[in-house]
């Protein structure tokens, strides 16, 4: 009561004194916003298209941006594994407590199997640390981080051109400077090996170089196990770190082990390797934002500080990561009757996608189509380049409703037996004039001022 009298007294003597001069002073708030010079942030493309999807008023519209599997209806699909994982976790009625900070210890375990291999030499010995993330966008910011923090080399990263387009804004984030290597061929619609070896061999040693273990997004184009067991030499001749983004094991072809064989090739010729994986696509999981990073180390004794330090980046980011998603994966995994049911599965999403591009092909014959689009079927997983150019892609949008993005990649997993055709249709009536494209999707890589690629 005390302070408040005396508060208002002062208040009262300032005024009096302030009114004698004929003025009034109010004391302001703040002088200005802290944020009033912040630009609006460029919008994400990918998420723009559904946005585009729903306004749109042809009835006939697809969307083939967003990277979700979609069953032949056109539906979200629940893996029936997971929900069977769901019941058991259920029946145990367990606790909601935190995880420790590297996460479920179960998962972890199960996801280092499923990528090195029930025989890896790096498990037995120990020598892998695995942390969970939160999906394959947290992981590799947990990579991203620790290599912009610890790693001694060069601190720059090399990306193909093309990737996917956060990992720019992931490894930018993380104070890595960005740099690509040429890896697809528009003339071909394939991997451009003898550019992406020439460049793998200028990199600059001691730097960090991104490889798409399987199912290359946005392109669908992967190197053969020759190619990459080529790479790896020239990654291991210039001292490279290999830091593998794999976020459609099994997904690709339909089998794991075949999806995972070029982080393994990379694994057995010795290469202490970044891993970042995703359970977003091979179980259905996107909202659950499962994932794991593994670094592999000289030893047990370096894994163990190595993991030290990745649970500090995890304490300051989240503290802990979350905990359904994580018992969904290590039941499934961890239950023999469960992960032979969802290999079972996996086989049938990854085979349905193979489906909708032969027929989609077939189609594209059908509508009459001279030009060669064996491209669709050569390229494996989710996504497909079309090999459409910017243009044709704002007519098939305009003019048939069908969205996706600006460099001509689909989903082909959006695709169903039931819109394939329309699908053909839109393509060939928006390609048959066109023999040279007038604008190139690869014009530009990006807005920021990296170099194109190795020189």
């Amino acid at each position: 009561m005390a302070v408040r009298n005396c508060t208002e007294f002062l208040a009262r003597r300032v005024l009096k004194y302030n009114s004698v001069r004929n003025t009034i002073y109010a004391i302001p708030t703040r002088a200005s916003s802290w944020w009033s010079y912040v630009l609006e942030g460029e919008p994400d493309p990918i998420l723009g298209i559904k946005d585009q999807f729903n306004l749109d008023t042809n009835p006939n519209k697809m969307n083939l941006g967003v990277g979700c599997y979609r069953d032949d209806n056109g539906k979200p699909y629940v893996l029936p594994c997971v929900r069977k994982a769901e019941e058991i976790i259920r029946s145990k009625k367990l606790d909601k407590e935190y995880l420790d900070i590297s996460g479920l210890t179960e998962f972890t375990k199960a996801s280092a199997i499923l990528a090195f291999g029930e025989d890896s030499e790096i498990l037995k010995r120990k020598r892998n640390v695995t942390v969970q993330g939160i999906s394959g966008t947290g992981s590799l910011c947990l990579g991203a981080h620790l290599c912009g923090k610890l790693f001694p080399g060069i601190k720059e990263i090399w990306l193909p051109n093309p990737t996917w387009g956060n990992h720019r804004l992931i490894f930018k984030y993380a104070n890595l400077q960005l740099n690509h290597y040429r890896y697809y061929d528009p003339e071909t619609c394939g991997f451009d090996a003898g550019a992406a070896f020439e460049d793998l061999s200028s990199i600059p040693e001691n730097s960090i170089v991104l490889f798409h273990a399987c199912a290359h997004n946005p392109t669908g184009v992967d190197p053969t196990p020759h190619q990459w067991k080529v790479m790896s030499e020239i990654v291991k001749m210039r001292n490279l770190l290999p830091f593998f983004d794999m976020a459609y094991q099994g997904f690709a072809s339909g089998d794991v082990d075949k999806d995972a064989a070029a982080v393994r090739i990379f694994a057995e010729d010795g290469h202490l390797l970044a891993l970042a994986q995703s359970f977003s696509k091979n179980m259905g999981l996107y909202g659950e934002r499962v994932g794991a990073f593994t670094l592999v180390c000289e030893s047990e004794e370096e894994a163990k500080r190595v993991e030290s330090q990745l649970k500090v980046i995890v304490r300051a980011m989240y503290t802990t990561p979350p905990l359904s998603g994580p018992r969904i994966v290590e039941t499934i995994l961890n239950t023999p009757e469960l992960k032979t049911q969802w290999l079972r599965e996996l086989k049938g999403m990854a085979y349905r996608i193979m489906l909708m591009r032969q027929q989609l092909v077939d189609n594209l014959e059908k509508e009459g189509s001279t030009r060669n689009w064996q491209h669709i079927t050569d390229q494996i997983g989710m996504f497909c380049y079309t090999g459409l150019t910017i243009e044709q892609v704002d007519r098939i949008t305009k003019e048939f409703g069908i969205h996706l993005t600006k460099d001509g990649r689909i989903n082909v997993a959006g695709i169903t037996s039931k819109n394939n055709h329309y699908l053909a249709h839109a393509i060939h009536e928006v390609t048959k004039h066109d023999t040279v494209p007038s604008v190139s999707p690869f014009s530009d890589t990006s807005t920021e001022p990296e170099r194109a690629h190795a020189q």
